[in-house]
C-alpha cells in the first residue's frame, strides 16, 4: 500500500513469505514474489519508506510496516520492510521534556507521541499495566534517537512491541500466559541456554560518569561470586529513578537468564497455541524433559518467525513457526 493509504497492488503469486515480531525493538518481514501484468507493472512503483507491506495469515493481518528495501529482478521482486518502530530511530525528540516520579510506561508514551507528532503514519498506543519504576528522566530537543531513548527504558522495567499500527507497552513483569508447549510439540527439540554472560548479582546505574546521580541493586551471593554491571544512562536525573533502575535490572539478570530456543525447530501445527497470539511479552507456559536440563515454567516471549514457502509442482510448500522465549528473574 501507499503510505496515503491507497492500494498499489495485491500480491497473487508468492514464492516465500516471513514475518517476525521482537521485543524491546522494530520486527522485520521478508517477500518473495513472482509478478506478472498489470501486478508487474504496479509493483515498479514500490519505494523506500513510501510503500508499505501488509501480510494477512488466514485472512486476518499479522504484520504491517514501511518497505526499506524493494529489489527488482528477472521474473520476481523482493521487499524487505521494518514495522512502524523502525520509524522512532529516524526521529528525534521534538521538545524539551523532564520527568519526575512518572512511570517508565508513561514515559514511553510520551516519547512515542512526541516522535511521531510531525507526521504520524497513524499509530495507536496500547498500555497494559504501569510499569512500577520510577522515572525521573530529561530528554532534550533534537538530542538522541527517539528509537535509543526507548530501548534505554526497556533496560529500566519496561516492555514494548509493535503488532501492526499498536505499539504496546507493559511491565517487564507482565506474566499473562498465551499457550503451553510442550516437548510434544516440538518434535525436532530444542536448545537449553544459560545465559551466563547476562548474569550479574550487583547492578549500580549512573545519570553521568562523575557519580552525582547514582543507584544499586543486590550485592554478594552465597552461591555465585560477586558480578557487578555498571550502566550509564544520562537521561536519568534523579538517585531515586537510578535505584529503580538498578533493581529492574538486576530482575533480568539475577538469577542466570534461561533461554529456549526454538530458532531450527518449528512448532507442531497441532500445539495448542495460536499464532496470532504469539506477542512478545505475553508468555507460554513450557514443560520439557528432552534435555538434560528439565524445564516447567512460565517463559516470556521474545521472539516469533513465521516463515512459508510456496513450494514447487513436486514438492508443496510449508509454513514454519519459531519461537524465542526466556526466563528471567522476573519470570522464575
Amino acid at each position: 500500500m501507499d503510505s496515503s493509504g491507497a492500494t498499489l497492488t495485491e500480491a497473487e503469486v508468492l514464492t516465500e513469505v516471513e514475518w517476525t515480531r521482537t521485543l524491546d525493538d522494530y520486527s522485520t518481514a521478508r517477500v518473495l514474489l513472482s509478478p506478472s501484468g498489470d501486478c508487474c507493472e504496479r509493483l515498479a512503483d514500490v519505494r523506500a519508506w513510501r510503500t508499505w507491506l501488509h501480510i494477512y495469515r488466514d485472512g486476518a493481518p499479522v504484520w504491517q510496516g514501511p518497505v526499506i528495501q524493494p529489489e527488482w529482478r528477472d521474473g520476481g521482486v523482493e521487499l524487505t520492510a521494518v514495522d512502524l518502530l523502525a520509524l522512532l530511530d529516524r526521529r528525534v525528540p521534538h521538545q524539551s521534556m523532564a520527568f519526575g516520579d512518572s512511570d517508565l510506561v508513561d514515559i514511553a508514551a510520551w516519547l512515542i507521541a512526541d516522535g511521531f507528532a510531525p507526521d504520524d503514519p497513524g499509530h495507536q498506543v496500547e498500555i497494559l499495566g504501569p510499569a512500577r519504576v520510577r522515572g525521573g528522566r530529561s530528554y532534550v530537543k533534537d538530542i538522541g534517537q527517539t528509537g535509543d531513548h526507548l530501548r534505554e527504558l526497556a533496560e529500566a522495567g519496561l516492555d514494548y512491541t509493535a503488532v501492526g499500527s499498536r505499539i504496546i507497552l507493559m511491565p517487564e513483569t507482565h506474566r499473562e500466559s498465551v499457550g503451553r508447549l510442550s516437548d510434544t510439540d516440538l518434535p525436532d527439540g530444542m536448545v537449553v541456554t544459560e545465559d551466563g554472560a547476562a548474569v550479574a548479582t550487583r547492578v549500580i546505574v549512573a545519570g553521568d560518569d562523575q557519580g552525582d546521580v547514582l543507584g544499586e541493586a543486590g550485592g554478594t551471593d552465597s552461591y555465585l561470586p560477586l558480578l557487578e554491571r555498571y550502566v550509564e544512562q544520562t537521561s536519568i536525573k534523579t538517585d531515586a529513578a537510578a535505584a529503580d533502575a538498578a533493581r529492574a535490572m538486576l530482575r533480568s539478570s539475577f538469577p542466570t537468564p534461561v533461554f529456549l530456543d526454538t530458532e531450527e525447530v518449528t512448532i507442531s501445527p497441532d500445539a495448542a497455541v495460536e499464532v496470532p497470539l504469539l506477542v512478545p511479552g505475553w508468555c507460554l507456559d513450557v514443560t520439557s524433559t528432552a534435555t538434560c536440563r528439565t524445564v516447567a515454567q512460565r517463559f516470556k516471549i521474545t521472539g516469533l518467525k513465521v516463515k512459508e514457502t510456496g513450494g514447487s509442482e513436486s514438492a508443496p510448500g510449508a509454513e514454519s513457526v519459531q519461537v524465542q522465549v526466556a526466563a528471567t528473574g522476573a519470570e522464575a
